[in-house]
């Protein structure tokens, strides 16, 4: 059976209550629909490197490159303690094979960006990311981050829904061991879903997959993993996943009746004027690639990269 889909998630997104005030920032959607077809790994660094609930606030303060972790008022310093519980705690999480991490924006520990930095003196400014946040993206620079706060954007929600479960498809092709052959296959299925991102980085994949005998098989996939995550962090749109549902029309145009061709011409188009969302154009394509019995389409994730309960497809 493939391993479960674990993502590490800020404590407080899931109802606990560790925030600085005592309370929590409990996240309806994340613990309510993604955690059914997800496991969850809660992190609070404050808590858990071992200060108190409630506690002061703390920020971040001086370099933006290098701040330090310090509370608002008193002014006490806690970077050496947040580093060293740091350490530890990225060592314990090389074990648990995460699929991603959602952390709690704004947080001198835990944000990914544009955390407020307070300079010694002048106006703080929006630079900085949290203490335990910024060593995690360091030692993971492959696993996929976002805030909750820019998971409230329905595109960059199903950007990073999309990178967990193929990073979770990937780590399952990896536990069958390094072949050639498999890659070939897991490009295969991908093509078109790539395609849709980057198409720069879809086409120096499929030379390096073409290549694939030529290279040893650890590098061969140490680098198409990273061609990987960096065309599938490249924004869609609509005019991209139009082209996809334009190229999977080809496949089976000659099949379709006039009136079906016409049918899915006027859906593709409405989805690119923003008029229906994307979810509208592929479920009909869906249908004709089983109606059909194209067996290529069948196996693109284009159109099921995740499931389909987490509705990440119907917004316009």
């Amino acid at each position: 059976m493939p391993e479960a889909i674990r993502i590490l998630i800020s404590s407080c997104l899931l109802g606990e209550k560790v925030r600085y005030d005592g309370g929590h920032k409990r996240e309806g959607y994340l613990v309510e629909t993604l955690g059914r077809y997800v496991e969850w790994v809660p992190v609070c660094p404050e808590v858990d490197c071992g200060l108190p609930t409630p506690r002061e606030a703390m920020r971040l303060v001086g370099s933006p490159s290098a701040p330090r972790l310090v509370t608002s008022k008193g002014g006490v310093d806690h970077t050496d303690r947040m580093e060293q519980w740091a350490r530890k705690k990225l060592e314990e999480l090389e074990a648990a094979n995460l699929c991603g991490y959602i952390c709690k924006k704004d947080s001198p520990s835990s944000g990914m960006e544009r955390v407020k930095v307070y300079p010694d003196s002048g106006i703080p400014a929006k630079v900085g990311a949290g203490v335990f946040t910024r060593a995690f993206m360091d030692r993971f620079p492959l696993i996929p981050v976002e805030e909750e706060g820019r998971l409230n954007d329905p595109v960059l929600r199903e950007m990073f829904v999309e990178r967990v479960f193929t990073l979770r498809r990937f780590r399952d092709l990896l536990a069958r061991g390094k072949t050639r052959g498999g890659l070939v296959a897991f490009h295969t299925d991908h093509k078109l879903l790539l395609l849709a991102h980057d198409r720069k980085r879809y086409t120096e994949m499929g030379r390096l997959v073409a290549a694939a005998k030529e290279l040893a098989p650890s590098v061969l996939y140490d680098r198409y993993q990273d061609l990987l995550m960096e065309a599938l962090s490249t924004r869609p749109t609509a005019k991209k996943n139009a082209d996809v549902l334009l190229h999977m029309m080809g496949h089976f145009k000659k099949m379709l009746s006039a009136d079906e061709k016409q049918e899915l011409l006027e859906v593709i188009t409405r989805y690119r004027e923003a008029l229906i969302p994307l979810v509208v154009p592929v479920t009909l394509v869906a249908h004709y690639v089983r109606k059909y019995r194209v067996s290529y389409l069948d196996r693109q994730l284009f159109l099921n990269p995740h499931p389909v309960e987490l509705m990440l497809r119907n917004h316009v």
